[in-house]
């Protein structure tokens, strides 16, 4: 076990069911070469995705949200009623007012009147939303909360940027949360920020940037990732990240049963696997049959975790991911 200066409180908390939506839009890599005009199996090989699932035009991004939501309370049969806190971390919102937790509850089956509010730090807001619920449950502020990641990648899709056009697939994702009796806690949780990155990757309109007044191009509500730069920024800072946050945990990368991670690419879960040393059946890799889904990837990886019996109690899991900022998010876990 490594030792580390900065040993934070262990934090109760039990992750006591999970669900996940798909739109029905289901994407093939053949159909995709087909429509860009590249020859057979070029986008499977340049993505590494096989198909990925894609929203309807008008489909609602708070609906897909809804039915993760659902379908953790279904799976689990947990009362609508007992959830007193609903948390949305999505990367883009459903608008820009109000919050995108009130037109989940809007859609969802939960009881009028229940506490939510939105968590936004992209890819890994998932891991944010988490810390937070963590820090609420032991509080004793709330008992029982549902976290939901859902983002509709699709609608930003610029089919002219070849490099980030191929690997987006829309879907949803819930975990319910309670305190527990504090055996199931986190280890240790770690978020660090890097602003030099924060051009790398974007959407730079929806918020007060670009608008009718301050001026706007439909290119600004489309994605825009230079892939290169960010990924030797990441791969910069990677290591000393991985230790620290391991050193916060009192733990190795030995110790670590389950590796959860972002589904950003086919290349950064291979880089993922290199640097950890993992095998296939620790890391979590849904990434051919979903494509990277921004927020939803983690805990559609969780989700796909639990019911493939790899988050077993006792045994350490991992969450990891790097966003756009660029941030970098990691928790680890005792089920």
């Amino acid at each position: 076990m490594s030792t580390s200066p900065y040993s934070p409180p262990l934090q109760a908390l039990r992750i006591i069911a999970t669900g996940v939506a798909l739109p029905p839009g289901k994407v093939e890599s053949s159909a995709l070469d087909h429509k860009l005009g590249k020859t057979a199996g070029y986008v499977e090989q340049r993505s590494g995705i096989k198909y990925r699932f894609h929203a309807s035009e008008n489909a609602s991004q708070a609906e897909l949200a809804a039915a993760a939501l659902h379908d953790a309370l279904e799976r689990h049969a947990i009362d609508p009623l007992s959830i007193d806190l609903l948390i949305s971390a999505s990367a883009v919102a459903y608008q820009a007012l109000p919050c995108t937790a009130i037109h989940i509850l809007k859609a969802a089956r939960l009881a009028p009147g229940t506490a939510g509010f939105d968590i936004n730090s992209s890819c890994v807001s998932f891991i944010s939303a988490l810390q937070v619920a963590s820090g609420l449950l032991n509080t004793g502020s709330y008992k029982r909360i549902a976290i939901v990641s859902a983002d509709i990648a699709s609608r930003g899709i610029d089919w002219d940027h070849e490099e980030s056009s191929l690997i987006f697939g829309d879907g949803a994702a819930c975990a319910i949360v309670e305190r527990g009796d504090g055996s199931s806690r986190i280890l240790g949780s770690l978020v660090e920020m890097y602003p030099s990155g924060s051009e790398l990757c974007e959407i730079r309109a929806g918020g007060t940037r670009c608008n009718p007044r301050a001026g706007m191009e439909d290119a600004d509500f489309l994605f825009h990732m230079q892939g290169k730069k960010l990924f030797r920024h990441a791969s910069s800072i990677i290591e000393g990240y991985f230790q620290r946050l391991l050193d916060q945990s009192k733990l190795t990368l030995s110790d670590i049963a389950t590796v959860v991670p972002h589904q950003a690419s086919h290349l950064s879960l291979e880089h993922m696997r290199k640097r950890l040393h993992v095998s296939n059946d620790v890391l979590i890799d849904i990434y051919r049959h979903h494509g990277n889904q921004v927020s939803a990837s983690i805990p559609s990886a969780l989700h796909e975790a639990m019911i493939t019996g790899r988050f077993n109690a006792g045994e350490p899991v991992m969450l990891i991911g790097t966003a756009a900022g660029l941030t970098l998010a990691g928790m680890i876990i005792l089920p």
